[in-house]
C-alpha cells in the first residue's frame, strides 16, 4: 500500500481516535497487507478534508494554509498521539512512514525529534515498537522540491505528490473552470521539479515515487520512468492497465523521452511525444484512453 491516508479516521467520526485505536487500525491494515509494505501518512488535515473533532478558524485560503504537517507540529502533543501509534503498529511489521505538505528543512527535522522522543517514551514504558521505521517526505510543495538534496540525508525516501505540486506549482485550481486549462502535467516547470527531485534522491542513495494522478496516466507513466522515477503508487483499478504499459515499454526510450521533454519548451509538444510513444508501444491503451 503506497499510501494510507491516515485523516480518514478522523473525518467520518464524531470523535478523534486515540493512540490505541490508530495503533489497532494501523496494525490490522499492515497485517492484512503482509508480507508486502505499507507507508502511513501522517494526517492531512486541512484545505479540503476537515475534522469535525479539531477546530480551527476559518482561512481566506486553507490550501495555503494551516494544514498537514503545519498544524501537527504546532500541535505536539496531538502529532505524538499518531507517531506513538505508527510505531506500536510497525512493531515487527512491514511500515514506513512520511510526513505530507513538508516546505522546509526545519519541518523535517522538527518532526523527527518528536518522533524520537516518542521512541524514548514508548521504550521506558515497556511498548513493543518500531525500532527502525522507514521515514520518507512527500515532495508536493515547489520549496520542497528546490530543495531536495537538503531534506534527502534526513529522509529515508521521497514521494512526490505530483496532484499539489502542479497546483502550488503553475498557481492553478484545478477544479476552477476557467483555469482548468493550464493545469498541465507536462509543464516543464514540473518536470524540471520532478527531475530535480529524483537527482536529490538518488544522489543520497535513496528511491524516489511518484504518488499522484501522473503515476496512474498511461501516457505520462514513460515520462516518469524517463525522468528516473522509482516507484509508482497508483489506485488499484489502475493496476492492471499501468502494468501492462510497463512491460510493453523500452528503457532506452523511455530515458530518451525523458531527456528530450526538459529540453522542451510547450506542455503540448511532451504530451504528443509521450502520446506518441505510448501509440508505438501499447496503441490499444492509447485507443482506450483517447
Amino acid at each position: 500500500m503506497g499510501l494510507f491516508r491516515t485523516e480518514f479516521l478522523f473525518l467520518d467520526e464524531d470523535h478523534l481516535p486515540d493512540e490505541k485505536e490508530q495503533t489497532r487500525v494501523y496494525a490490522e491494515v499492515a497485517d492484512q497487507c503482509a508480507p508486502d509494505p505499507v507507508v502511513i501518512r501522517t494526517l492531512d488535515l486541512g484545505g479540503d478534508k476537515l475534522a469535525a473533532g479539531i477546530r480551527t478558524a476559518p482561512e481566506l485560503n486553507p490550501f495555503l494554509g494551516w494544514r498537514a504537517s503545519r498544524y501537527c507540529l504546532a500541535h505536539p502533543d496531538f502529532f505524538k498521539m499518531q507517531l506513538r501509534a505508527i510505531l506500536r503498529a510497525g512493531a515487527g511489521r512491514n511500515v514506513s512512514m512520511m510526513y505530507p505538505m513538508i516546505s522546509c528543512l526545519s519541518e523535517v527535522l522538527q518532526a523527527n525529534a518528536m518522533l524520537e522522543e516518542c521512541r524514548n517514551e514508548l521504550r521506558e514504558e515497556g511498548f513493543a515498537y518500531a525500532e527502525k521505521l522507514s521515514v520518507g517526505v512527500m515532495i508536493e510543495i515547489p520549496s520542497a522540491a528546490l530543495i531536495a538534496d537538503l531534506i534527502a540525508p534526513h529522509v529515508d525516501f521521497f514521494s512526490i505528490g505530483t496532484n499539489d505540486l502542479i497546483q502550488y506549482t503553475l498557481a492553478v485550481d484545478r477544479g476552477n473552470e476557467n483555469v482548468a486549462h493550464l493545469y498541465q502535467p507536462t509543464h516543464a516547470a514540473v518536470l524540471k521539479l520532478i527531475h530535480q527531485v529524483v537527482r536529490a534522491g538518488h544522489a543520497q542513495h535513496i528511491p524516489v515515487a511518484v504518488c499522484g494522478e501522473m503515476a496512474a496516466s498511461p501516457e505520462l507513466v514513460p515520462l516518469l520512468i524517463g525522468l528516473g522515477v522509482d516507484e509508482l503508487s497508483i489506485t488499484p483499478p489502475s493496476v492492471p492497465m499501468i502494468k501492462d504499459v510497463i512491460r510493453n515499454l523500452r528503457h532506452s526510450e523511455c530515458k530518451a523521452l525523458g531527456k528530450e521533454a526538459l529540453r522542451t519548451g510547450t506542455a503540448d509538444s511532451i504530451l504528443e511525444q509521450c502520446r506518441a510513444l505510448l501509440a508505438k508501444r501499447s496503441p490499444e491503451i492509447l485507443e482506450l484512453i483517447s
